[in-house]
């Protein structure tokens, strides 16, 4: 006769051969659903220091603007950025106007030939040009029915 504790462990040992594939499955798909389905796609980066206009970039709506700004002097800095129609040179939107540090994502839902007016004093920036899918401008949009 088999001591009880054998048995049990016994018992244990086919029931971990059971479940093991069950639980790698698992851990598999959690870390598929952890990998991002749609590619958000960076079209252009830029970054400076000082006031200048960045080179053309052409992008197809909807497309979203990522901008980063800081400074070592947060009392004296300022910041602003136009979107100038490449075209025609005219304003398209001003995408941030602000004296302190700061980020922020703006979503713009026309796509052409673009680029940017920066006017920054003691600051330094970065501003991304990122190519989305309708779907992924969806994530970005206001919830709820619109603003108040």
């Amino acid at each position: 006769m088999k001591p009880m504790f054998k048995c049990m462990a016994t018992a244990k040992r086919e029931s971990m051969k059971k479940i093991i594939p069950v639980l790698v499955a698992c851990g598999f798909a959690t870390i598929a659903s952890l990998q991002p389905l749609a590619a958000e796609e960076l079209v252009r980066e830029f970054s400076g220091e000082r006031s200048a206009e960045t080179a053309d970039f052409e992008v197809d709506a909807p497309w979203l603007i990522d901008w980063r700004v800081n400074s070592d002097y947060a009392d004296s800095m300022g910041f602003d950025v136009e979107l100038v129609n490449a075209a025609m040179g005219d304003h398209a939107g001003r995408v941030v106007k602000t004296k302190r540090r700061g980020s922020g994502l703006r979503l713009v839902d026309e796509g052409g030939r673009f680029r940017f007016k920066v006017e920054s004093a003691l600051a330094y920036w970065t501003i991304k040009v990122i190519q989305l899918t309708p779907e992924e401008a969806e994530a970005y949009m206001p919830k709820g029915g619109g603003l108040p």
